[in-house]
């Protein structure tokens, strides 16, 4: 039998996390989208053990003692994955590995997680011609038909990546507040872009995972290499000349930097990604980052 996708998922989980490991990364995605997943509902007395923040002041100054708000538990989070299926993301990582596994894993696992917690998890994918919304449900069998989604979407003769098409697909269609991760080749982050995060970012939280591009100039010289963007080729002997070799270091540093200030700018907890095995450590970061700023 085939292994299926979400089985590889949780295998990544369960070698790389010691079952601590596996409960604190659990525990903190729980923190980060249940501990104040609260809807108001009245007021109540205050009593040793409340929180500050909880308290109403205005309502206090009224009735002269210490009211709090009461909450109670929204029953379900939504999250969305936004996921590139361009043909950038058929490319290689530095890993060596498509770019999509890594995708994958980042995706099926922030979702895996969702789906162990009760949540509903949907999918939007596409390309920079076209974007595909794939219902939210809670099992574990739909968290699987996503990441199949994203796989087979994902092809080196598909249409070119573009994420704004699908940020911008969901400013204009969903009116719910959702969890959005979003898993993006390493690509320029342009001005358009910029202004549909800010927009989204009013109404959404957003958690936001570049997948690496290869160094072509890193590759065994023995190997041809490519852009899948117009499949041109670099020759060998360009490549791996250290002049271009410290020119390609330098301009993917600074594109690293200018989409780091970009999401920094926007409050967007981000992390980038060139290797499977690298998707638990990356992902518990990052949710420990998005708890810290939540607070």
């Amino acid at each position: 039998m085939t292994t299926t996708l979400l089985t590889r998922v949780k295998s990544k989980l369960f070698v790389h996390a010691r079952r601590r490991s596996r409960n604190l990364l659990e525990g903190e995605y729980a923190s980060v989208f249940h501990g104040r997943s609260l809807d108001y509902d009245d007021l109540r007395d205050y009593v040793p053990g409340d929180e500050v923040r909880d308290i109403d002041w205005r309502a206090t100054a009224r009735h002269q003692s210490p009211l709090v708000k009461r909450y109670v538990a929204t029953r379900k989070q939504n999250l969305m994955l936004v996921v590139d299926t361009g043909r950038g993301m058929a490319a290689t990582t530095r890993s060596g590995e498509p770019k999509k596994s890594v995708a994958v894993a980042a995706a099926g696992l922030v979702g895996y997680l969702a789906q162990r917690h009760g949540d509903l998890v949907g999918l939007v994918r596409g390309t920079a011609g076209s974007t595909v919304a794939h219902e939210m449900r809670g099992s574990e069998a739909h968290l699987e038909l996503l990441l199949r989604a994203v796989d087979s979407a994902t092809v080196l003769d598909g249409d070119q990546s573009n994420l704004a098409t699908q940020l911008r697909w969901i400013v204009r269609h969903v009116r719910r507040r959702l969890v959005l991760l979003v898993v993006a080749d390493d690509k320029e982050l342009d001005p358009e872009l910029d202004e549909l995060l800010r927009r989204l970012h009013v109404q959404h939280e957003i958690l936001w995972i570049t997948v690496e591009d290869a160094d072509p100039t890193a590759v065994d010289g023995s190997r041809t290499t490519y852009d899948v963007a117009d499949t041109y080729t670099l020759p060998t002997l360009v490549r791996l000349d250290p002049r271009v070799r410290a020119a390609y270091a330098a301009s993917v540093r600074d594109r690293v930097e200018r989409t780091s200030a970009l999401l920094d700018r926007r409050g967007i907890n981000h992390a980038r990604l060139g290797s499977s095995d690298e998707v638990v450590a990356t992902v518990f970061a990052l949710l420990e980052r998005q708890r810290r700023a939540r607070r």
